[in-house]
């Protein structure tokens, strides 16, 4: 029970912030103060059945204070939406705690500025009619009171601490159940004692059964996963159930290996079927051809119904940055808006969960490095704007950071790299490979650390973490216009579509996301600088072979591939040998230049998948260490 409130909560907490903020600029708005109110208020319900003082506490007064403010007794001012935030803060940090396993018990008490906060809140934003009725206080809990207080809140509140520290269950119901005021007064009044000796014989080992009233009240708290159509006649069914993880992930092991079985048999039949059957045997491999091709369909099906399950909008990490940008924005002075697009975009959950870091160094890159403090002497508007997009294309994910900011030195910040020692003075001597230099380890253009950045970490974990699920980053930056941070991530990282090559000896898959065209290549090449160049649709580009730059000896490479980069070139192979989607096993027990993972071909070969990040920066990285060797 435990478990699914916490799920759910978390998911209401972080509404809440996405809402708050909204409310900032739009404090007129009823429908976001009601549904404020009810996450608090739903949250409250559940932490106190999964015996949760200090976050019922939060909750409590919190909740107090949207009755006021969507009841018109106080209006929507800044106090009121800062309160609001730390409580929906401290009960997210409460409720990360849980899920990482922590004990309920060693949970902090609610802090006693959170608590004086919202009693300003709430005591400044009172209208002078509402004066005389009693304002309700924070349930006491980082000290027992001497009595139970049963002082009643706006909303029949009560404390629900007792003499000894302990939860008083009656307070608990009375805080909980009568919150809303939905019960008439008696039942109200009448039920904790019932509550009460409910939880006196259960816990003798007699549980005594609630009457008919109460599990209705405790219904929504103890089942929070349970989601019921309203429509549905006697109740309503499940629209949705919550799965392990490491199910979904065993689920889509085995309906890859099952598309692979089935197609390693669809080429057994095609040889089969080079020889000649007659009379029952012939019927017979006439039906076996019927059959497999529909295993071979429902498990490529079976394949494509998994993969969505793991598919999940950036939304759910975009709600996350509003208020880091907020907070982080006043900190240092700067006025900010944070502007988000395509949050509907959907990605491999793998992902989602892996970028919120990275994203996170990036804005705060922006918003300390890129934003002016002055934008009036830049001719700028004072409000500064962050834009955070997102868009499929093909069969990739895009992820944009954009500010209007002052943009990037290039020549300042080679000029940094080689005062630091980390690269020489003749390197990185175009305009990209300098701005890519602010993802080497230990790069920083600040003098002094602060509490944001200037400690040279950060944009190296940004590009660790994101080539690590096969996707690409790059900057683009103009001096007195702004910075752009491009991610470029597959949607799915378990399937990828390909093309099978063979150089070498050595089967090979390259990712079709950057595929453009097959070409012959030619006897002889013209040469730039001693390099191959080879001319495409009247550009001349670099020819790389795929066997010299993995380490194998070179063969007889008369096909090229035209490589869809920010900076064409082509790969030269022996022979193509087709297009497949491959599942992917990464490599995790060996570390190989340039390739990424393996996977099986349909004829059962081991292939070898090259890494995506390593096609786009034009192999560079694999030449550069074979020719270390």
């Amino acid at each position: 029970m435990l478990k699914d409130f916490v799920v759910e909560a978390l998911d209401l907490a972080t509404n809440v912030e996405e809402h708050l903020l909204t409310l900032e600029r739009h404090p007129d708005d009823m429908e976001i103060l009601n549904a404020v109110f009810r996450a608090f208020h739903t949250i409250k319900g559940g932490a106190g059945f999964v015996n949760l003082p200090a976050m019922v506490s939060a909750c409590h007064l919190t909740e107090n204070l949207f009755d006021a403010l969507r009841t018109g007794k106080a209006a929507v001012t800044p106090i009121a939406i800062e309160a609001a935030l730390q409580a929906s803060g401290f009960v997210a940090d409460q409720l990360n705690e849980l899920s990482n396993g922590a004990d309920p018990a060693s949970l902090a008490s609610m802090p006693q500025d959170l608590e004086d906060i919202l009693t300003q809140a709430i005591e400044g934003q009172a209208a002078p009619a509402a004066a005389a009725a009693p304002v309700p206080s924070a349930p006491a809990v980082a000290a027992a009171p001497a009595t139970v207080s049963t002082t009643p809140s706006i909303n029949g509140g009560a404390s629900v601490l007792g003499a000894d520290g302990s939860l008083d269950w009656n307070a608990l119901y009375q805080a909980v159940a009568g919150g809303v005021g939905d019960a008439p007064p008696a039942a109200a009044v009448a039920a904790p004692a019932e509550v009460a000796d409910a939880v006196e014989d259960s816990s003798s080992g007699h549980p005594k059964a609630l009457p008919s009233a109460t599990p209705k009240a405790a219904a929504p708290a103890v089942t929070p996963n349970r989601r019921a159509t309203d429509n549905q006649p006697g109740g309503g069914k499940e629209e949705s159930i919550r799965i392990d993880a490491g199910k979904l992930d065993a689920l889509l092991e085995v309906a890859g290996e099952s598309v692979q079985a089935a197609n390693q048999a669809a080429v057994l039949l095609e040889k089969l079927q080079q020889f000649k059957f007659e009379g029952t045997a012939a019927a017979l491999m006439s039906t076996l051809a019927e059959t497999l091709g529909r295993a071979s369909r429902y498990s490529s099906e079976l394949q494509r119904a998994t993969l969505s399950t793991r598919m999940q909008p950036v939304g759910r990490l975009f709600q996350k940055f509003p208020r880091l940008v907020r907070e982080l924005a006043k900190d240092l002075g700067k006025d900010v808006d944070l502007a988000i697009s395509g949050a509907e975009t959907e990605v491999d959950r793998v992902v989602v969960d892996s970028l919120y870091d990275p994203l996170v160094h990036m804005l705060r890159n922006s918003l300390d490095h890129g934003i002016e403090t002055d934008r009036a002497a830049a001719g700028k508007p004072n409000k500064a704007t962050i834009s955070l997009k997102a868009w499929q294309e093909a069969s990739s994910v895009m992820i944009e950071i954009f500010d209007d900011g002052k943009g990037m030195d290039p020549d300042f910040l080679r000029k940094k790299a080689i005062g630091k020692g980390l690269i020489g003075e003749h390197d990185a001597q175009s305009h990209d490979e300098a701005l890519q230099l602010v993802f080497l380890p230990g790069f920083s253009t600040k003098e002094v650390a602060s509490s944001v950045s200037g400690r040279g970490v950060g944009m190296d974990v940004v590009k660790t973490a994101v080539e690590k699920h096969r996707g690409t980053i790059r900057i683009d930056s103009t001096l007195g216009v702004g910075t752009r941070f491009s991610i470029r991530l597959p949607i799915e990282l378990s399937i990828i579509p390909t093309m099978l090559v063979r150089t070498a000896g050595a089967a090979l898959a390259l990712p079709m996301a950057v595929v453009e065209r097959v070409v012959e290549l030619p006897d002889d090449f013209d040469e730039v600088g001693g390099a191959p160049v080879l001319r495409d649709q009247g550009r001349p580009l670099p020819v790389h072979s795929l066997a010299g730059v993995l380490g194998y000896e070179p063969g007889n490479e008369r096909v090229g591939i035209v490589m869809a980069v920010p900076h064409p070139y082509i790969l030269g192979v022996e022979a193509v040998e087709g297009t497949a989607d491959l599942v992917i096993k990464p490599l995790t027990a060996i570390q190989t230049n340039g390739i990424t993972g393996t996977a099986r071909s349909a004829e059962g070969e081991l292939v070898l998948v090259v890494g995506l990040s390593f096609l786009l920066e034009g192999c560079r990285a694999s030449a550069k260490a074979v020719a270390q060797v």
